[in-house]
């Protein structure tokens, strides 16, 4: 399976999953990193803020990096450039949890995405979580 090419039946698997770390979530209104976090947490989703510029993000206390997120994480929605997904990916492989990785759209990173399938990892790339959610769950 392509990396760009999910299948509806893994992305409704992957909308199954309750606890989402947002990496690069935002404070201010009006960006995608602050709205689909907010819509995710208004269908039910509990949305664990990553800003290490923030002391919360939707009310919620914001964590500095994945590493320091207690307790389990389902799926990393990341809203950061391309360029950090790497990191990122090698965060959450070390995670006892292993969670699953969704790059929002415009972020790709292939070879993070092979080292995620290679460890048994599920990941998406260049895929908006809210307008999946809206076509599969509405």
């Amino acid at each position: 399976m392509s990396a760009q090419t999910p299948t509806d039946a893994m992305l409704h698997s992957l909308l199954d999953l309750e606890r989402i770390a947002v990496v690069g979530a935002s404070t201010t209104p009006g960006k995608a990193a602050h709205d689909v976090p907010h819509y995710l947490s208004e269908q039910g989703y509990e949305i664990v803020p990553i800003n290490p510029f923030a002391e919360t993000v939707l009310g919620r206390p914001a964590y500095d990096s994945l590493t320091e997120v207690d307790g389990l994480v389902e799926l990393v929605d990341v809203f950061r450039p391309s360029k950090e997904v790497a990191g990122i990916v090698d965060e959450a492989l070390a995670r006892p949890d292993q969670p699953a990785v969704w790059l929002q759209r415009d972020i790709t990173d292939d070879a993070a995405f092979a080292r995620a399938r290679a460890a048994g990892v599920t990941m998406v790339q260049d895929r908006c979580l809210k307008v999946e959610h809206q076509r599969l769950r509405s």
